[in-house]
């Protein structure tokens, strides 16, 4: 899980900084406001990385995909895209979790055979 979850956050950094670009254009806002804002994020998008296995990690998760989407108010474009992360997030975990529990079958079973075939002492 913690790959899958992992390399969608990165994907979410490079969109996150290139949503910051598109920002910059908008003359209501300020370039500090914007760069904090997406820089808190970019940060956050990172640090998760580390954080998936640990408590609050996929929390924290879901909450930068609500940041994700709710940044459309600014940028139109992440409404659509926050919602593809969304999915992409969900996937992650959902699909992660059954790998995790699969290697961990694939492990046992490796062990099992391998108590078998030893000889006895």
């Amino acid at each position: 899980m913690r790959t899958l979850c992992a390399s969608t956050l990165i994907g979410e950094f490079f969109v996150i900084g290139f949503a910051g670009l598109v920002a910059m254009k908008d003359d209501t806002l300020s370039l500090g406001t914007v760069w904090t804002v997406c820089g808190v994020l970019m940060a956050l998008s990172v640090l998760l990385c580390g954080m998936i296995t640990r408590p609050g990690g996929l929390q924290l998760g879901w909450a930068l995909q609500i940041a994700l989407i709710a940044s459309g108010f600014v940028v139109p474009l992440m409404f659509f895209l926050g919602v593809v992360f969304g999915g992409l997030w969900w996937a992650s975990i959902h699909y992660g979790r059954k790998i995790d529990e699969a290697k961990a079958r694939w492990a046992a079973q490796a062990e099992a055979q391998e108590t078998e075939g030893a000889p006895a002492s």
